[in-house]
């Protein structure tokens, strides 16, 4: 009887990225940090840290400037983008400020260089960060403008090694159309990669979702609001929609 508990407590990963929006971070807020969702997503990574699981976290600027949506209206896109990165960076910090609150050893890093705020990303010390046990946070992107958060995740997750991408929204998957707007839609509960270039399903970008393809890291969309979801996905119960191979 032991043995079999233990074995429902065995996480199925040994190093995840998680990709956190920061719409999500805005909470019920049409922008800005809710601060008690930020308390929330802390708990939730301490949840998985205490299992042993290594992680990453890549974090979106939506709740503060979104440089596609400005740049659409007449700013030059570069400069949007780059907006967009610092925005990263306050919504990285303030992860880092909840989870040390909570007792977990952080490290952010920045893929552009800024000395007195964060470390400037380098791989080999990032992997060594996640060795130690720390939760490590990446910022502003892949530091070029024109890639989106998601393509940042993908390619830091091939980086570090990582066994999975794990995205947290607000929906409990991936739907064939908007389900907070669409009382008919329908969730999937597999994908492969073509599946969601093929269908334009707006899981991550294309360039996002080869990345992954090339590297065979599956994805795992699933629903970050709802308390415990991020531990029992770990653990390997089948939640949100997996994304890999045919």
């Amino acid at each position: 009887m032991a043995k079999k508990t233990a074995e429902k407590t065995k996480p199925i990963f040994k190093r995840i990225l998680l990709k956190v929006s920061g719409e999500g971070l805005a909470g019920a807020q049409q922008y800005g940090i809710d601060v008690d969702r930020l308390q929330d997503y802390a708990e939730e990574i301490r949840s998985v840290r205490d299992l042993g699981v290594e992680v990453a976290v890549v974090v979106g600027g939506g709740n503060i400037f979104r440089g596609v949506s400005v740049a659409a209206k007449g700013m030059e896109r570069a400069s949007a983008d780059y907006m967009g990165m610092l925005a990263t960076v306050i919504n990285g910090l303030a992860l880092q400020n909840a989870l040390e609150n909570i007792g977990l050893d952080t490290r952010v890093m920045t893929a552009i260089e800024m000395r007195a705020v964060a470390e400037a990303y380098i791989r080999r010390r990032a992997v060594r960060h996640l060795e130690k046990k720390r939760v490590v946070i990446f910022v502003a992107g892949m530091g070029n403008p024109f890639f989106t958060t998601d393509t940042a995740a993908a390619l830091r997750a091939v980086e570090i090694g990582a066994d999975a991408i794990l995205k947290a929204t607000r929906v409990d998957g991936v739907y064939d159309k908007d389900p907070l707007k669409c009382p008919d839609a329908v969730r999937f509960d597999k994908l492969c990669y073509m599946d969601v270039v093929r269908r334009q399903l707006k899981v991550m970008d294309t360039t996002a979702t080869t990345l992954c393809q090339n590297n065979n890291i599956p994805i795992v969309v699933f629903d970050f609001l709802k308390k415990g979801n991020l531990k029992k996905l770990v653990l390997g119960k089948k939640i949100g929609t997996y994304i890999g191979g045919e």
